[in-house]
């Protein structure tokens, strides 16, 4: 069960990071209304919190575990929201950063 929770956290964390900063990127780089940053800002404070839900007591850990997340959500908020298309190369680099993540949150510690 701490592995679902874990995952929808990460899920949850990661919309709201990317999103958030995706808002910023739009008022300040497409011309978007200012109120998008705003509300870019107030989304990168609830990514903040979201994360200390995690089931995980370490602050470390945890964050580390989702700089791999970030990699792969990032890339999939590209092709959802931007249009962008991924390379072999681009997969790859996020299987491999998921791989990561899967090591450091649910390796088995004894």
């Amino acid at each position: 069960m701490n592995i679902v929770r874990s995952v929808v956290l990460f899920a949850l964390s990661a919309a709201a990071e990317i999103g958030g900063a995706w808002l910023v990127w739009q008022s300040v780089r497409e011309g978007r209304p200012w109120w998008w940053a705003g509300l870019g800002v107030a989304a990168l404070g609830v990514y903040g919190f979201v994360a200390t839900f995690q089931p995980d007591a370490h602050f470390g850990r945890v964050l580390a575990a989702y700089g791999g997340v970030f990699v792969a959500g990032s890339l999939l908020w590209g092709v959802l929201v931007d249009g962008f298309r991924p390379d072999r190369w681009d997969v790859a680099g996020a299987a491999l950063c998921l791989a990561g993540v899967a090591v450091i949150m649910f390796a088995p510690r004894g």
